[in-house]
């Protein structure tokens, strides 16, 4: 039978992939949200749900449907709310008595997911969270080779993640730190869970560039010395990227091999609703070391806070 969702975030960039993903796994949307009212992209997968641009209507929306028909009752909460919204909005899912799939980071602050297993574990519910690079081909293949490799090994690695954002982006809650949590959380985490899913927690953490448009530095991990940067600043893309008119740029090196991993995204968010909804997927337990090694960068001091850090880090790309 098809399960019932509300979505939270309902005009926001990733929405549409949570849709997709609905829509796909033979679901259906009853509600949405958002304060915005260009959610047009409603009609392209779901022309009936109810739209929402008051939380407390929609709260009152989905108490209705809790305490109606049992069929009709809001089984899951998609939470795509701005980053410092996803932990009350995990709450408000298990309140109605739904489960909630949200989208990284889940939480800005490692002490906020040990509420939310407690709040989880009272309730019965789920809290999943979206942690799409763990199904992607290429990933997959290189954990598979990792795992396979005898105690003591070390791998050298860079990462790189290049994506160019205009002016609105630092007007908006994305460029408050506050509430998105910073380069490192808003478009780092997943990367940093993808690195310690392959190569082991984090050992140590040393930051040696941040600032509202970047953050670089170092890792240690079990099983890797790991060199990253990441950036939105449209002047750290390299010279290929920008003559190719691609607003961002992704290279994953191990030992000197570099693991393409650009394509392959497409159908990655079905494919965690899929699991998720076959009551595999990942909960609070697998997002706490990307949370937790997040939450250190944005709050390190960096190790040489000058412009020769980043030089070396962009030279390097060409």
């Amino acid at each position: 039978m098809p399960l019932n969702f509300a979505l939270i975030g309902a005009g926001g960039f990733v929405a549409p992939r949570h849709l997709q993903a609905i829509q796909e796994s033979g679901h259906r949307l009853v509600a949405a949200l958002d304060k915005n009212d260009s959610v047009g992209v409603l009609d392209r997968y779901f022309m009936d749900a109810a739209f929402f641009t008051e939380f407390e209507r929609f709260d009152r929306h989905a108490e209705k449907l809790r305490r109606g028909d049992p069929d009709h009752r809001i089984h899951w909460v998609s939470v795509c709310s701005p980053n410092y919204l996803h932990d009350a909005h995990i709450r408000f899912a298990l309140r109605i008595g739904a489960d909630a799939i949200c989208e990284k980071p889940l939480v800005l602050n490692p002490w906020n997911l040990d509420a939310l297993a407690a709040l989880e574990a009272e309730s019965g519910r789920r809290i999943c969270t979206v942690l799409q690079l763990r199904l992607h081909p290429a990933i997959r293949a290189l954990k598979a080779r990792i795992d396979q490799e005898g105690p003591g090994t070390i791998h050298e690695v860079d990462l790189t993640y290049l994506t160019a954002r205009g002016p609105w982006y630092h007007v908006s809650w994305k460029g408050d730190a506050s509430k998105s949590g910073g380069v490192a959380m808003n478009i780092g985490v997943h990367f940093f869970d993808m690195l310690q899913w392959i190569f082991g927690r984090a050992l140590e953490v040393r930051v040696h560039f941040q600032d509202a448009r970047r953050s670089a530095g170092y890792l240690d991990l079990e099983k890797a010395r790991v060199r990253w940067f990441l950036s939105v600043d449209p002047d750290d893309l390299p010279a290929s990227a920008r003559e190719a008119n691609q607003p961002a740029f992704r290279r994953l090196a191990v030992d000197g091999d570099v693991y393409e991993f650009s394509d392959g995204f497409t159908g990655l968010h079905t494919a965690v609703y899929q699991e998720v909804l076959a009551g595999g997927g990942y909960g609070v337990e697998d997002a706490r070391p990307s949370v937790e090694l997040a939450h250190r960068i944005r709050h390190a001091t960096p190790a040489a806070s000058d412009a020769k850090a980043l030089v070396g880090f962009r030279q390097d790309l060409g």
